[in-house]
């Protein structure tokens, strides 16, 4: 991690005017205003050591018959203020600051999610180049990406105006062109959403904000067409060369046009902006500062996760590049027919180890749809809910690939051939084998019953290679960390490795395929009280080995000649591996994960799976 005068001297870049100095500062105040609740988080400096202190949550009062955020942030706070008896909401109805005489807080952030959080478009010349780093840009910072426009998308310019027209989005991102290049077909696409004249989703009294971040050569020909029908901001060029693609300065403009337009005509915001020390920032990129923030102190790369109701966002770090996705049609509330409908009831049956009729299946998860807010009554349901996540968590990650890719049209005549072919048969750069850390959060997996579910629901769905930390949100406190970071890195972090990160355990899972009972691995563990754990795993085994959290201990891992553990294949693997509140896991079950077509035989090695790992208590297991 950065050294600590970096870190603060970051802090005073982000900050404004402080109340006092943060040396002096006894407690920090966080919510996070979501689509459905709010959530307040209130942390505490204990002799120098910032620590987790309680949560408050109210549902959130964005729309009829409140149509005002405050409301909802108000009452959460105010179930902290009951259980601390700490006073933060003075007569007036506005947040006390600074701290002083037990009374009022040092420094009050949030994010947002509600009424929808940001939702874009995003246009350009090349669907498969500049439009998919526009896609990037927008998502990296913490939007839904409502549709791509592009020159080469296939539908006529008649349909892309009646398109556009009718989106009614938060923002637009027009992107195309390299520096010097094409400027005919920036201005084709430009002309389009101009004649469209789309207006904007909140506020029908203001310009809808369009971002343009392309040939820099074109800027006179767009502020001529646009700036009287939009609120026009013209930052560096996303691609300026192919191959190269940047988009932070686009992605710095959306934060501050979120909070100039679209934040202050919502209801009620205009009020809380007054109240932050820090901009409102969107919840999905409040996640992904914290999964950068685990990132860059653990010094791995990084797949995150953070499953709603509504949607599945997924997080990756790989090689330092930070990309998001955001599958909005993938949840477990909301949205969980649509994880149906686009996994294929077969898919989630797979994952079911007793004998359950589809259309019941079907029912269930249509009551779950039109009553979002139920929670599963027993363990068959719990075990319903459970394999309809893998295929969410699934789906999303599939999703994420298609956008962590390789930048395309690059020179190829300044890449090897042996790049070339690689590239034409893997778009994405997400390695699996290379991923050293995978994260999950939201409300499904940092409430599951236990942590083993939660690390094996993960695990199904992701397939992770290799040697692989696992690590999980505790009470779903990550947005608000990730945008305390921005500020206050060391503080956030001393609150997240203490009182938010939960570290399940480490998976060990050889990369190859084999016959069952056949040897995959050889493990052995020198465990910390002097004992040796020693065995030849065989295929379709999965084995859990306690190992306490914060616990480390050295292991010998020599996979059979067809098996890779990260070395090579059949190549022996010495390191130091950590443990968790699971402990360590052995994942001989073959990459890829494979599940017997035969009902009767699947539902024998879920059920044995199941009891190895201890996912779900062992009588009820038996019961089935």
């Amino acid at each position: 991690m950065e050294s600590k005068e970096i870190l603060w001297k970051k802090s005073e870049e982000v900050l404004p005017k402080l109340v006092k100095p943060i040396e002096e500062f006894e407690y920090i105040l966080v919510t996070d205003v979501g689509s459905t609740t709010t959530k307040a988080r209130l942390f505490k400096n204990i002799d120098g050591d910032w620590r987790y202190v309680v949560s408050g949550e109210a549902p959130t009062t964005v729309e009829a018959p409140y149509e005002n955020v405050i409301m909802g942030v108000q009452n959460a706070i105010r179930e902290i203020e009951d259980l601390t008896g700490l006073e933060i909401i003075s007569d007036e109805g506005k947040i006390i600051k600074p701290h002083s005489k037990s009374r009022g807080v040092d420094f009050y952030c949030t994010t947002s999610s509600a009424g929808g959080g940001l939702q874009m478009m995003v246009a350009g010349v090349i669907k498969t180049m500049t439009v998919e780093s526009a896609n990037r840009a927008a998502l990296g910072a913490g939007a839904i990406v409502m549709d791509a426009v592009a020159v080469d998308d296939g539908r006529p310019d008649y349909e892309k105006i009646q398109r556009v027209r009718n989106l009614r989005p938060d923002m637009i991102l027009l992107a195309g062109g390299t520096d010097g290049g094409t400027t005919e077909l920036v201005m084709q696409i430009a002309e389009i959403i101009a004649v469209s004249d789309p207006k904007a989703r909140l506020g029908a009294d203001y310009k809808l904000p369009l971002v343009f971040a392309g040939n820099k050569l074109v800027r006179p020909s767009i502020k001529k067409l646009m700036e009287d029908k939009f609120a026009l901001t013209m930052v560096d060029n996303l691609r300026p060369v192919l191959e190269v693609e940047d988009t932070e300065p686009a992605r710095r403009a959306i934060h501050e046009l979120f909070m100039e337009h679209v934040m202050s005509h919502a209801p009620g915001y205009p009020e809380l902006m007054k109240w932050t020390d820090l901009d409102i920032m969107p919840t999905p990129a409040g996640e992904g500062m914290a999964m950068q923030l685990i990132a860059s102190v653990e010094k791995k790369n990084l797949l995150g996760v953070g499953l709603g109701g509504a949607t599945t966002n997924v997080y990756s770090v790989f090689d330092g590049r930070f990309v998001r996705s955001v599958s909005a049609n993938l949840g477990m509330s909301y949205s969980i027919c649509n994880v149906l409908k686009e996994a294929g009831i077969r898919n989630i049956m797979r994952w079911i180890p007793f004998n359950m009729e589809e259309n019941i299946l079907v029912d269930s998860l249509r009551n779950k749809m039109i009553r979002p807010t139920t929670i599963p009554q027993t363990l068959k349901s719990l075990m319903v809910e459970h394999a309809v996540a893998r295929e969410a968590l699934r789906l999303g990650l599939k999703h994420h690939k298609t956008i962590a890719t390789r930048l395309k049209g690059a020179k190829l005549a300044q890449r090897m051939l042996g790049d070339v072919m690689e590239s034409r048969l893997k778009e994405t750069y997400i390695e699996m084998m290379k991923i050293g850390i995978i994260a999950g959060t939201g409300g499904l997996l940092s409430h599951a019953p236990l942590r083993v579910q939660s690390l094996m629901i993960l695990t199904d769905a992701f397939q992770p290679e290799g040697i692989t930390k696992m690590y999980q949100d505790s009470v779903f406190m990550m947005p608000h960390l990730g945008v305390l970071s921005t500020a206050f890195p060391e503080i956030a972090w001393n609150i997240f490795e203490k009182d938010c990160l939960v570290r399940l355990g480490t998976v060990v899972a050889p990369a190859g395929t084999a016959k069952p009972s056949e040897p995959v691995i050889n493990v052995k563990l020198h465990l910390q009280d002097e004992t040796i754990f020693e065995r030849e795993i065989k295929f379709n085994e999965i084995v859990r080995i306690p190992l306490a959290e914060k616990m480390t201990c050295k292991a010998v891992l020599e996979p059979k000649s067809n098996f890779d553990l990260g070395g090579g294949l059949g190549k022996k693997v010495e390191t130091t591996i950590e443990g968790g509140v699971v402990g360590v896991i052995i994942d001989a079950r073959g990459r890829p994960l494979t599940l017997p077509e035969e009902d009767e035989e699947r539902r024998r090695i879920l059920l044995n799976w199941f009891k190895s790992v201890e996912l779900y208590p062992e009588e009820s297991l038996s019961k089935l």
